[in-house]
């Protein structure tokens, strides 16, 4: 069995999640502090769209914008001689990509859960802002927001559609996890196929029990 799907998915899915984390937090802390209801629907609304897409057209639009021949993909091969498409930083940016709503709307319902009085005691007591950020509003939504992290993670580990559109399947480059299941059932390797689900389930697993410890911290 090739061992290079499983290193490069959770590579993959170990970066994108620090990605995803931080980005995250700090967007669904500024959606989450705008007084424009209008501006914030929207906003949102465009920030979600992923989750809902199909993938695959997720990693069209990626294709679009990052291909050698596009806007994005050009203009980072001409300037810093940076190649997108269909190399590992590929399925990393479909990772983020597909994993961030996810990340986005738990975080901004963990801050949105946080007791507003907690907020204003703070204000009250002469806290700055990135203070109460600090040492109020994030420890208080901290389960929630482990919670989309953990999901994230598992949502990059197990991403496929947008991954072949922008990275392909190229064997010990972009092959993931997922691809790597594909390949072996296209190639009527079901032994090998076997193995990979195994792992992934596995893997999952440990996600719903971390989803749960999450839960029990909350509570």
């Amino acid at each position: 069995m090739d061992y290079s799907p499983i290193l490069i998915s959770m590579k993959t899915a170990s970066i994108s999640i620090l990605i995803t984390f931080f980005l995250g937090v700090a967007v669904a802390k500024l959606v989450h502090g705008m007084k424009h209801e209008k501006i914030k629907v929207v906003l949102d609304g465009i920030l979600t769209l992923p989750m809902v897409l199909p993938p695959t057209v997720a990693g069209f639009f990626l294709l679009y914008l990052f291909g050698v021949r596009r806007p994005i993909g050009e203009f980072l091969v001409y300037f810093f001689g940076i190649k997108i498409a269909f190399s590992w930083w590929a399925t990393v940016l479909a990772a983020v990509t597909i994993s961030f709503p996810l990340m986005y709307r738990s975080a901004r319902g963990a801050f949105e859960q946080v007791d507003m009085n907690l907020i204003y005691a703070g204000r009250t007591l002469g806290m700055s802002e990135g203070t109460i950020f600090r040492k109020v509003l994030m420890p208080n939504a901290m389960p929630g927001i482990l919670s989309g992290a953990i999901l994230s993670f598992a949502r990059g580990l197990g991403e496929f559609g947008a991954t072949t559109m922008i990275a392909g399947n190229i064997a010990g480059k972009t092959r993931t996890l997922p691809l790597a299941v594909y390949s072996a059932v296209a190639a009527g390797d079901m032994d090998t196929a076997y193995h990979y689900v195994l792992i992934l389930v596995f893997i999952s697993f440990a996600v719903v029990i971390l989803m749960n410890v999450a839960a029990l911290r909350k509570r």
